[in-house]
């Protein structure tokens, strides 16, 4: 296709230069800066040229619609997803060595109580794994050009797209696989409850200092920041996997230009704010939260784990005799 753009404007640049040559009796010759700007603003006022295909815009050489979203991408998506990652990893690092981390207050038990199963914690990483990745080289499809390409060599940055490229497709499905398991097996765990909002207005435990130190908020089997971060990844994880698939497979579902520009817009914004919270969601799973991270390695948590951060859910399964301890 791009064949044919090219000999839409070299046709367009030679009946230009004979029309001139044919009504300009003095001989002198127009200025190539002069007919690059004619043709430029004939390109941006619609003109169209001849090509086999019979698809929206294809006779049109340039949409100029394309433009505002190139604009949209390079002044506030990818400044707006380099924040969502890099940005809030500098602010939860900045918190830790402010507040600290929130630490067992009577410290670890021994007793592993089961938390989730082992197809619990394979979904989890089906879905986690692929979405670290497809942040990375989204990162690098969507903002690198921005950010990345001045610092490095024309090869190397070739590859670097190419290769970032290849992996954003091919993690695409187990990401949406994962997605949609998780939505479908976790959703009844993750309905708000009154108790939520007190949750919230403690920061759910986690601040070391003031008025908020030594606070643990009633929790169910998930909190009210699990709760929040399980509903964001089911709202934007179905806009990132449906624009997704119009991306991935254009010819499958053929949609219309427009549609794609706006699928590439939705799938950006449901990124970034993916990223965001995929950040947060780590820091509290790995660093802030002291033996948190063993529920997805294991399935099993510290019984004082339970008992300071998901008490209501730990006096659940005492009283119904579903408590089970690793042997």
């Amino acid at each position: 296709m791009n064949k044919w753009f090219k000999h839409i404007g070299l046709a367009i640049a030679l009946l230009f230069s004979a029309v001139c040559l044919a009504n300009g009796g003095d001989g002198q010759a127009i200025q190539p800066q002069a007919a690059d700007a004619q043709i430029w603003a004939q390109l941006k006022d619609g003109a169209t040229g001849y090509t086999a295909s019979q698809s929206e815009f294809h006779a049109q050489p340039i949409n100029t619609y394309d433009l505002r979203v190139l604009e949209l991408r390079s002044d506030w998506l990818a400044p707006a997803l380099m924040a969502a990652l890099f940005g809030m990893i500098i602010i939860f690092v900045l918190f830790i060595k402010v507040n600290g981390i929130s630490k067992l207050h009577h410290g670890f038990s021994g007793k592993m109580v089961y938390r989730w199963s082992k197809f619990d914690v394979s979904i989890h990483w089906l879905g986690a794994i692929p979405c670290l990745l497809l942040i990375l080289t989204g990162l690098v499809l969507l903002a690198g050009r921005f950010f990345f390409q001045p610092w490095l060599g024309e090869g190397f940055w070739a590859g670097l797209v190419y290769g970032a490229k290849q992996v954003h497709d091919v993690m695409a499905i187990p990401f949406m696989i994962g997605w949609a398991l998780m939505i479908t097996l976790w959703a009844k765990n993750q309905l708000p409850k009154m108790y939520d909002v007190k949750w919230f207005m403690v920061v759910g435990g986690y601040i070391n200092f003031g008025p908020f130190k030594g606070k643990h908020p009633d929790a169910g089997f998930a909190n009210a920041g699990e709760k929040m971060w399980f509903w964001a990844f089911a709202l934007f994880g179905l806009i990132i996997s449906a624009s997704g698939m119009l991306l991935l497979f254009p010819n499958l579902f053929e949609p219309s230009r427009t549609l794609s520009l706006i699928a590439l817009v939705l799938h950006s914004v449901s990124a970034i704010v993916i990223c965001a919270f995929s950040i947060v969601h780590i820091f509290m799973a790995t660093v802030m939260s002291e033996g948190g991270m063993e529920c997805m390695v294991s399935g099993y948590c510290d019984e004082n784990w339970a008992s300071q951060h998901h008490n209501l859910w730990f006096d659940e399964i005492k009283a119904n005799g579903t408590l089970q301890y690793k042997e």
